[in-house]
């Protein structure tokens, strides 16, 4: 007998532009055997009830409160903005639900270990949405790198612009200005980066690191208003991974005329690089190049079509749906394979540690959940 797709409610969709629209909504409707998006909470059920008819979703939940209370809601997914992650995957996991967040988790560390430690004591499956790890190219190159396609990795290298705390901004997007709401480049493209290198090298074990300032205001594009911005535009980390390993990272605001993504791994039998339109590797076309043994220079790497088919042509939809698939499985099978909120916690250590050492000018371990700090 066929089983019961699972019940998901969604907390937060605007039709044709929020990130629930362009990716979530695709990526469960990709998934039609595991998943059906059975309804969706906004901020007034006046919105709600829009969103539910454009998109053609079943039911209008009045707020939240009676989303996660719906019997038919197996799955919460919080797809808002960052400060408001905490109340309402506290109120996910209160009631008993499975989650997916969106990533940054937390706004900051101690939200991000508050939830994760409620997850786990409360027994639900709760997962964070840093899709990067699930994209193809990032799971054919972790198996190429343990396969020792490249030897012993010797360093790595990382250039990316973060599109966003450019000159320009969006109005839906402004708040990213403010670094009091803990989404900005550091936290979203680099985080999504640093959650798929970990999966690739290992964890970053001490870092040094520098948060700077070079643009200090943005202009709104659809009025022209110059708006402050105090979330920093350029972060350069060196650290350590607990191979031995160094690896570097320079992340800049906007994006360049010339690189935008490019993530170099040298090793003692080979090199790998990757490449993509910006360093929003959860989001965009990555492409691999290298080279082994005698070879002189890289040329592309193919990832294997299988790797993709079967799923959403656009990698947006594509790498949440291959989240979605995981969960799925992990939900079912009683796999371990989705990115949890405990996976989320380390990469928010490593945030704070950059942010620690960015404030006091030294070297920081980082602390990683399960770690004591003399294993640094």
């Amino acid at each position: 007998m066929a089983r019961k797709p699972l019940g998901v409610g969604i907390v937060g969709l605007q039709p044709g532009r929020s990130w629930a629209a362009i990716a979530h909504v695709p990526a469960l409707r990709s998934l039609p055997d595991d998943y059906e998006i059975v309804g969706v909470a906004n901020s007034s059920p006046a919105s709600a009830k829009q969103a539910a008819q454009a998109s053609d979703i079943p039911y209008a939940f009045a707020d939240v409160a009676e989303l996660v209370a719906s019997p038919a809601v197996q799955i919460v997914t919080v797809t808002v903005k960052v400060p408001h992650h905490f109340e309402l995957v506290k109120a996910a996991i209160d009631a008993g639900k499975h989650v997916y967040c969106e990533w940054p988790l937390g706004n900051g560390l101690q939200e991000a270990q508050a939830l994760a430690d409620m997850a786990r004591a409360r027994g639900v499956l709760a997962v964070v949405g840093t899709q990067a790890r699930a994209a193809p190219e990032i799971e054919y190159l972790t198996g190429l790198i343990a396969g020792g396609y490249v030897g012993e990795v010797l360093s790595s290298t990382l250039v990316g612009s973060g599109r966003i705390l450019g000159p320009h901004v969006n109005q839906v997007g402004a708040y990213i200005l403010d670094v009091r709401n803990g989404a900005n480049m550091l936290t979203i493209p680099l985080g999504h980066t640093l959650a798929a290198m970990r999966d690739v090298l290992g964890d970053v074990v001490e870092l040094s690191a520098s948060l700077i300032h070079r643009r200090t205001s943005a202009t709104v594009a659809e009025t022209q208003e110059v708006v402050p911005m105090t979330s920093h535009d350029q972060v350069l980390v060196n650290g350590t991974l607990h191979s031995g390993a160094p690896v570097s990272i320079h992340y800049r605001g906007g994006l360049s005329r010339g690189t935008n993504l490019l993530w170099e791994i040298n090793g003692t039998e080979g090199d790998i690089q990757v490449s993509g339109p910006s360093g929003h590797t959860q989001m965009v076309q990555l492409s691999l190049k290298g080279a082994r043994g005698e070879a002189s220079s890289v040329e592309p790497i193919e990832v294997p079509p299988s790797f993709y088919e079967g799923w959403p042509k656009e990698p947006s939809p594509r790498n949440v749906a291959r989240v979605y698939a995981r969960m799925a499985a992990d939900l079912r099978d009683g796999t371990t394979s989705a990115p949890t909120f405990d996976d989320a916690l380390a990469v928010h250590q490593i945030i704070a540690a950059i942010e620690s050492s960015a404030g006091s000018g030294l070297r920081v371990p980082v602390l990683l959940p399960g770690r004591p700090a003399s294993d640094t």
